[in-house]
């Protein structure tokens, strides 16, 4: 199974950016990959996926026209560029992979991914 592992978190103001990594040890060429976030006392929700051979990219509705997903397969590495960061997208930023090898739909639920990293904690100050 493939282990990821994340990494850019951090402490930053309102309006500032990070950029997320998450590097995989294995090759997920052909698996869609995705970040998701967590706060205290809410459910892990979807932020954006990279589908398989980064052919297309998804966000939630918060965080569009903000945050970024990209991947450099030959790496095996997605990233997830944040911008004009908002208190709200305070979280821990997991990444995954989509279990389904070649899914070129739209269903990004955290049941279709496996592999999840450690997360890395985002706090946006105010």
């Amino acid at each position: 199974q493939v282990q990821l592992v994340e990494s850019g978190g951090g402490l930053v103001q309102a309006g500032g950016s990070l950029r997320l990594s998450c590097a995989a040890s294995g090759r997920t060429f052909s698996n869609a990959m995705g970040w998701f976030r967590q706060s205290p006392g809410k459910e892990r929700e979807f932020v954006a996926a990279s589908s398989w051979g980064a052919r297309n990219t998804y966000y939630t509705d918060s965080v569009k026209g903000r945050f970024t997903i990209s991947r450099d397969n030959a790496k095996n590495t997605v990233y997830l560029q944040m911008n004009s960061l908002k208190p709200e997208d305070t979280a821990v930023y997991y990444c995954a992979v989509d279990r389904r090898p070649y899914y070129s739909g739209s269903d990004y639920s955290w049941s279709n991914f496996v592999s999840w990293g450690q997360g890395t904690q985002v706090t946006v100050s105010s």
